[in-house]
């Protein structure tokens, strides 16, 4: 690992750093609470008339969570020689303690009340700009899907080999996967990529930005720190990580209202879910009361639905108009580019800085290099979030 002028972890420090970081990637609670055969449920649920869905069905997770647990909290985090990294590998710990007991409660009336703790709920004023967006914002030009999973894999390989030209470290695994529950993402730094997939070509390289720029580069750019959790993720990133990917696709040129509307929609619905309402009620209020297509307002439904109620998809919305007030504020873009973090983190990352714990990022986004980059980040400082949306691709 290249981690040129930085400083050392001490001994137990790195001991619990490299322990949190092994139980992250064996603890794959994503992959735990992704149902099996969307297509299937999809046709039964059609053919119920829309009023009724089999039960979810998820892979079993490969890991024994109780011994998982006992590993995790034997760590000796309270021996930690610095109380800075002391506060954050202990943070991680317990934020690892709750993605196991995620899994362990899945399907169970525990499950609720365990993605709360982890992700929290739906906030008032959340769920109020969710319903603004969904009432005011229009979906964006209606386009062709004229690109499928051969276009998009060819537009991604040549994004690769320029990031590999800018640094030859550079490295992302690719997955192409006919049962997924979402078109593509990142899950322990390996991109799965549906290989149904088909969207507009003005599609492709937001996408591509969202997915590589954000989520696989700031990966890379942990990778460099002293501190493995950047690259991992600190405790509760999912926010800034997923509010930076959608506002790439911004950045990158075309993020259409429709794709605002789907973020806002995923707030809905896992506001009805923590209150005990199935898909066939979700997707009611997505498709016949906010207009969602029955593909969009369907694959949010069953998303809010997993586990027996997940508020995960509440972060997209949340991270995004976080964001965009930290930028109002004259934030520092370039900084939320080193590693894997919450906004939360910023003044601890001060910190690890002046400590010698963390450096610079060494790969940007490649929307970065573009000519309108400046312009399109300066409209991120002072549009409100519902006003983060084009009608039309970038020229």
């Amino acid at each position: 690992m290249d981690v040129t002028g930085a400083r050392p972890l001490p001994p137990v420090a790195a001991h619990v750093d490299a322990a949190l970081a092994r139980m992250d990637a064996e603890v794959d609670w994503l992959m735990a609470l992704s149902p099996l055969d969307n297509v299937a449920l999809w046709e039964a649920f059609e053919a119920s008339g829309r009023t009724a869905l089999p039960e979810l069905r998820y892979i079993d997770p490969d890991v024994d969570l109780h011994a998982a647990r006992r590993r995790l909290l034997d760590l000796p985090v309270d021996r930690v020689e610095s109380p800075l990294l002391s506060g954050l590998l202990a943070e991680k710990q317990r934020e690892l303690d709750r993605q196991l007991e995620l899994v362990r409660l899945r399907g169970t009336d525990g499950f609720v009340n365990a993605s709360i703790d982890l992700f929290g709920g739906v906030e008032p004023p959340l769920l109020a700009l969710a319903q603004e967006i969904l009432r005011d914002v229009e979906p964006g030009a209606p386009l062709q899907a004229d690109a499928g999973i051969d276009e998009f894999m060819a537009a991604l390989e040549a994004e690769l080999d320029w990031y590999h030209g800018q640094c030859p470290g550079f490295h992302a695994e690719v997955v192409v996967d006919t049962d997924l529950n979402s078109l593509m993402m990142v899950n322990h730094g390996t991109f799965y990529v549906d290989g149904n997939l088909r969207i507009p070509q003005a599609r492709v390289q937001p996408l591509i930005q969202h997915e590589i720029g954000t989520h696989v580069v700031t990966r890379h750019n942990g990778a460099r720190q002293p501190l493995t959790q950047l690259k991992v993720g600190l405790a509760h990133y999912d926010p800034l990580q997923e509010g930076l990917g959608v506002l790439a696709e911004f950045l990158a040129g075309y993020l259409p209202g429709e794709r605002l509307r789907v973020l806002a929609a995923r707030v809905v619905a896992v506001a009805m879910a923590l209150e005990g309402e199935g898909v066939p009620a979700m997707f009611d209020a997505l498709h016949t009361t906010h207009g969602l297509p029955t593909d969009d307002a369907f694959d949010v439904a069953v998303r809010a639905a997993r586990g027996g109620g997940l508020s995960k998809d509440a972060v997209y919305l949340r991270g995004l108009r976080d964001l965009v007030d930290y930028l109002h504020d004259d934030g520092d873009f370039e900084a939320l580019l080193v590693g894997k973090f919450a906004l939360s983190h910023r003044v601890v990352l001060d910190q690890l800085l002046a400590e010698g714990w963390v450096v610079g990022p060494e790969l940007l986004p490649r929307y970065m290099t573009h000519p309108a980059f400046a312009d399109r980040l300066a409209l991120c400082r002072s549009l409100p979030v519902q006003h983060l949306h084009h009608m039309e691709p970038a020229s």
